[in-house]
């Protein structure tokens, strides 16, 4: 389970200040699909990285099966990130790389000898539907491909969390879909625990259990996707489901949804 408590993180600059949280409070159970949504700049991926602690929320915990992962030791915590894999909107693979290097690197670090590490990159190329793709550079890939190798090398190291970071926002809607499937199989297979940053409302409705939903870096609501999306309380969570609708219906105090 991850508990994050209180979270807060505040960025100096020379003309001032900026609260990119304040006093985040969410719990995602083990084996779900969590999505955090808002719009540009809610603070989504400042959150997503405190998950990880590259970056330190400036108060608050998260807590990772009853661990406080922010007390920990460089090293212990680079032992943590093994569990808790992240991928990315722009994929970060290493370019001079073939696919079977590039989901053999962070074996590599772990220690893992190369006959090791090339057996079970090979296996997670074949999980991700890529198995004929091994000698070819992420240059020779489309997007859709480039974020399979890219998910491949996050299951390397047997994660029990994955982050994804506006990881289909680069991608067309035919091939975002083929990632979520994937994402949700590795998810129902795997039982690896899934967090999704996005700003699409069609994600989070696609693949995603639970929701909270993120404004000027507060959690204005969270719970269920069906109930949260049929029944939306916050006027954040009313722009994103009905962003066609007037300003006057969104400010309503009480709204009327027929679905």
């Amino acid at each position: 389970m991850i508990e994050i408590k209180n979270v807060s993180k505040t960025f100096r600059a020379a003309d001032g200040s900026v609260e990119a949280l304040k006093n985040v409070s969410i719990t995602i159970p083990d084996g779900d699909i969590f999505g955090i949504i808002g719009m540009s700049g809610a603070g989504k991926s400042t959150l997503v990285r405190c998950i990880n602690m590259l970056e330190r929320p400036s108060s608050g915990s998260v807590e990772i099966d009853g661990c406080d992962i922010g007390k920990l030791s460089d090293a212990k915590l680079r032992e943590v990130r093994r569990d808790i894999t992240m991928i990315f909107q722009g994929f970060n693979l290493l370019m001079q790389r073939n696919c079977l290097k590039n989901v053999c690197f962070p074996l590599e670090l772990a220690g893992k000898s190369k006959a090791e590490a090339k057996k079970r990159a090979l296996e997670l190329l074949e999980v991700v539907g890529l198995s004929d793709k091994a000698k070819a550079y992420p240059a020779q890939l489309s997007g859709g491909q480039q974020q399979r190798v890219a998910i491949a090398r996050a299951l390397a190291t047997n994660p029990k969390v994955l982050l994804c970071d506006e990881a289909t926002s680069a991608l067309d809607p035919t091939t975002t879909n083929s990632i979520l499937e994937l994402i949700r199989g590795i998810n129902e297979k795997l039982g690896i625990t899934v967090v999704i940053i996005t700003h699409q409302m069609s994600v989070v409705e696609s693949v995603c259990k639970h929701v909270a939903i993120l404004d000027h870096g507060e959690v204005v609501e969270q719970g269920e996707v069906a109930e949260v999306f049929s029944n939306p309380k916050s006027l954040a969570a009313r722009r994103l489901v009905f962003p066609e609708r007037d300003s006057d219906w969104l400010n309503a105090k009480e709204v009327t949804v027929h679905v």
